[in-house]
């Protein structure tokens, strides 16, 4: 399955970097879905459990607030006002 690069960053710092391929959130309007190739885009995203998979077939996941997801064409980010530890 291809990946994309995510970053997901707080105020405190960045709490993941690397590949995956898939980021799971929940937009203002929705459940959102992102994997390689998707169309560029930005949203609102609110408080959630959001999981991302990785390419090795594991995922991890944590509760998150609100924030800003961004993708584009080669990367994704995804900024929280906070994000509880991946697991």
């Amino acid at each position: 399955m291809s990946t994309f690069e995510l970053t997901i960053s707080t105020p405190d710092g960045n709490k993941f970097k690397g590949e995956v391929t898939r980021l799971f959130v929940r937009g203002c309007e929705g459940d959102l879905a992102v994997m390689a190739g998707h169309i560029p885009f930005a949203t609102a995203v609110v408080s959630c459990d959001m999981r991302i998979d990785l390419p090795d077939g594991s995922s991890r996941s944590a509760a998150m607030e609100g924030g800003i997801l961004t993708v584009g064409s080669d990367k994704v980010i995804l900024m929280s006002s906070g994000i509880g530890d991946l697991t």
